[in-house]
């Protein structure tokens, strides 16, 4: 719960600071990037009042890692995944004709704003709990959703549940690197997939228009 009011007191800056007549996908970015680092700055401030040990565990977490994960973590993350991807499947219609443009999307009878705002909710909560669980792990969410898309094609109700497996296979192949390309150390999978994702983010940057 702790994660989920974070992530929507983010969502809601970020969203209100983003807000021109509308909101757009790029103002939504950078505007992202500078409350990001806002909160970045907040938490380095946290963790040098910390212990030297309670300040490795917390750079580690923000890392991405599931060092110590246990059957209680899942539990606590079951009922958000239950809850919340069905409902996204159920909205993933109006993702559809959002993807269309807003005054498309207005002109086929959608109400842009309120259906953005309640999938926006929807994905925050989403993040929010993955992210009390696992950490931070970006570039996850950034490549995934790329590949299924050229595996699906844009259609919503195929690209999300693609998206999320393999979202988790890239997570377990990262996983198992971190745990055996140093052991007996373990790298946190964040960075393992920070790796991973950077050149193949780069190449899509190259390769969009």
């Amino acid at each position: 719960f702790s994660a989920l009011a974070g992530s929507l007191l983010a969502a809601f800056l970020i969203y209100a600071l983003a807000w021109k007549k509308g909101v757009t996908p790029i103002r939504l970015i950078l505007v992202g990037i500078g409350v990001n680092a806002g909160f970045n700055a907040i938490l380095l401030i946290f963790q040098l009042k910390m212990d030297p040990q309670d300040f490795m565990q917390a750079t580690i977490w923000i890392s991405g890692s599931i060092w110590g994960a246990n059957w209680k973590m899942i539990w606590a993350v079951l009922p958000w995944i239950f809850i919340l991807l069905p409902f996204t499947l159920y909205k993933a219609r109006y993702l559809n004709i959002l993807h269309l443009g807003d005054q498309l999307a207005a002109g086929l009878g959608t109400a842009v704003e309120k259906e953005r705002r309640i999938l926006l909710v929807a994905a925050v909560a989403l993040a929010g709990s993955c992210v009390a669980a696992a950490g931070g792990i970006a570039f996850l969410g950034l490549i995934a959703p790329h590949v299924a898309r050229r595996l699906t094609g844009p259609r919503h109700q195929t690209l999300i549940p693609v998206s999320a497996l393999i979202g988790a296979l890239l997570f377990l192949f990262a996983d198992t690197l971190a745990r055996n390309v140093l052991a007996p150390s373990e790298i946190p999978v964040g960075l393992v997939i920070s790796i991973l994702g950077a050149p193949y983010f780069i190449y899509l940057l190259m390769k969009t228009n």
